[in-house]
């Protein structure tokens, strides 16, 4: 992006993205009865221009660029048009280890979301159901957001865990310094599961019910870069397709960072 400083790992940044759709979110306002006098409505409106002087808060997103855990909330906030302020956390280098960072994230794992009221939530799939709550990213039928959460978990156990690690040795030269056996597992589990979501992708348009989720946003992170693993698509069509469909959505964040902005991602993490 032109006038973006080169380390974009330095930069703090706010995004404050316009949503093109109709709002997920619905705001109530509150109902002042006029039978209460002015008296009532003096007392309201000076608590209104009290709230007006405190500082604004908003949603604070602990970033890492070059991570598709991050990825998944950018695109969520995206998608609803969230405006939220961007912290970036230089994992390789120790900052998720801090303490300050310790009390966000006991894991000291990005990304983390601190809350508009101080709270705090980790785990990107968390932090996706949050965010989607009351959204048409996040079904109201209690069967399909049972659905929705079976293939989150999903992503965290078959996918990150093996499309996920293999694509972060390669990427970071780390690969031939692990374990054959440990990495051919990874791999044939990698393949397995890309041939189960083509087999799923077969017979529906999105994960669950058809519908574009954030199973679909979850599962996409890493499994679309399954070639950064060397990991050959040309088996599976029906996966290919989803992918196209998932890029072809309104809002689509088409942003893949390399960690070769970040001069530390050759280290192990501490």
């Amino acid at each position: 992006m032109q006038g973006q400083p080169a380390n974009a790992l330095q930069v703090v940044r706010l995004q404050s993205a316009v949503s093109l759709q109709t709002p997920h979110f619905r705001t109530g306002a509150r109902r002042i009865d006029a039978s209460a006098g002015f008296g009532y409505r003096r007392r309201a409106t000076a608590a209104t221009l009290q709230a007006r002087q405190r500082p604004a808060r908003m949603l604070k997103l602990y970033d890492y660029l070059p991570s598709r855990n991050a990825w998944k909330v950018r695109q969520l906030l995206h998608h609803l048009g969230l405006p939220y302020q961007a912290i970036p956390v230089s994992i390789f280098e120790g900052e998720g280890r801090q303490p300050a960072f310790l009390r966000v994230n006991p894991s000291g794992k990005v990304p983390a979301l601190g809350l508009e009221d101080g709270r705090t939530l980790a785990e990107s799939n968390a932090i996706l159901a949050y965010l989607a709550d009351g959204s048409d990213y996040l079904p109201a039928d209690r069967y399909l957001r049972a659905k929705v959460h079976q293939w989150l978990s999903f992503e965290q156990e078959q996918v990150e865990m093996s499309i996920g690690s293999l694509r972060y040795w390669t990427l970071t030269g780390k690969l031939p310094h692990r374990d054959a056996t440990l990495v051919a597992g990874k791999r044939k589990a990698a393949l397995r599961t890309l041939a189960l979501l083509d087999d799923e992708l077969a017979t529906r348009l999105f994960i669950v019910d058809g519908r574009y989720s954030i199973a679909d946003i979850s599962i996409f992170a890493y499994a679309s870069r399954a070639e950064d693993a060397g990991l050959s698509l040309a088996a599976y069509p029906h996966f290919r397709a989803w992918l196209e469909r998932v890029q072809s959505q309104p809002g689509f964040l088409p942003e893949v960072h390399p960690y070769s902005i970040d001069p530390h991602s050759g280290n192990e993490l501490p």
